[in-house]
């Protein structure tokens, strides 16, 4: 049996991982998936009998940060996974050959694993002036990416330079910087972030590989599993939010009592990405969690949209069961109405509150008094 035939199973008793190593490595993938404890049995089989995948990886304009993001995801043996639970057979980053033998490395598995390899794409390509502002082995980013897209059993476009184009797709866009969905002609499984969360790559593949398809997308292409709720959804700070309570400047009193960042402009509110629950470094933090507001990276034209340190404008009181479907993700900046309404309108109901307690305490009093007369 050739190497990249090995079932991920095979592949870490090679390495000298135990059976139960490997079911730990399964539940972890399946909860990563999103996959209930009933369907962990589905995932077992499917690490267990399933050959590999081969993968051809691309980097295109980027700067490798979910590359960087990918390796280093939660579990404790995640560093394995690549060479584990996939069958890396072509990418700039990881691979050890160069040159000539990486380039036959990648047309060799186009070749023979038609409709079975994972194209997994990082970066933007660019249009402009030819393409000729990246090049790799003398031929343009997107030849190379309309032949490897050609035969893949699936197309993941990894990070935000690669779902929406990114910075590098920022006015005046000199490079004309495209989005992969929109240079080939088929699906296209967007994760975008910058970089995307590590353990939700993981997760996508792990989809893929357990049910044989996509996983469920929401109208941009992005797995709903992940991007179906707003960072301010499951946000730590948004009681503060809902209490009126805002930091005003960076290091106040406010910003040490953790109060919500979106005076800061926080872009939470309008940002559909996993951040607040999943995380990153092994579920150690996120932006705000650090201390600084969601600059909204994983929705398209983030960079276009304004000062990030000012906020946007005011939006409706959505339910965390709105999406990205039924609400518009891409908000234009105005001036401090919405959040000052929302302060005002608080604190007049605590006005309100604080008057009526008053008055009930003024006439106990009068009640007490008449009571001693």
């Amino acid at each position: 049996m050739s190497e990249t035939k090995l079932s991920v199973w095979q592949a870490m008793q090679a390495k000298g991982y135990s059976r139960r190593e490997f079911l730990r490595f399964c539940s972890f993938a399946a909860a990563a998936a999103g996959i209930h404890a009933s369907g962990v049995t589905s995932v077992v089989h499917a690490l267990e009998k399933k050959p590999r995948p081969p993968v051809v990886w691309l980097h295109f304009q980027e700067c490798t940060c979910c590359s960087e993001s990918f390796i280093r995801s939660s579990h404790p043996i995640v560093s394995d996974v690549i060479f584990d639970y996939l069958s890396l057979d072509y990418t700039e980053t990881l691979q050890a050959a160069a040159g000539a033998q990486a380039e036959q490395c990648m047309h060799d598995t186009m070749k023979n694993y038609p409709g079975e390899y994972i194209l997994l794409v990082e970066g933007s390509v660019p249009t402009n002036d030819g393409g000729i502002h990246c090049t790799i082995a003398g031929r343009t980013a997107e030849d190379i990416l309309q032949e490897a897209a050609k035969d893949a059993a699936a197309v993941i476009a990894w990070g935000s330079c690669a779902s929406n184009g990114c910075i590098q797709a920022a006015n005046p866009n000199p490079t004309g910087a495209t989005p992969i969905h929109e240079i080939i002609s088929k699906p296209v499984i967007k994760v975008p972030g910058c970089p995307p969360i590590g353990d939700v790559m993981t997760a996508v593949v792990t989809h893929i590989l357990v049910y044989g398809r996509m996983p469920e997308l929401d109208g941009q292409g992005r797995p709903k599993e992940f991007y179906g709720r707003r960072v301010h959804d499951t946000c730590y700070r948004r009681p503060y939010y809902d209490a009126g309570l805002f930091v005003e400047a960076w290091d106040d009193e406010k910003a040490r009592k953790g109060y919500c960042l979106y005076k800061m402009g926080c872009r939470g509110p309008v940002t559909y990405n996993a951040c607040s629950v999943t995380r990153w470094n092994e579920g150690t933090s996120y932006p705000i969690q650090s201390g600084h507001g969601c600059i909204g990276c994983s929705e398209n034209g983030f960079w276009d949209n304004g000062p990030f340190y000012q906020h946007l404008a005011s939006f409706p009181g959505f339910g965390i069961e709105t999406t990205a479907d039924t609400v518009g993700t891409v908000v234009g900046l105005a001036a401090t109405a919405g959040v000052a309404a929302h302060a005002i309108s608080t604190n007049i109901r605590k006005k309100h509150l604080i008057d009526q307690q008053i008055e009930e305490a003024n006439g106990d009093e009068k009640n007490a008094e008449g009571g001693k007369a």
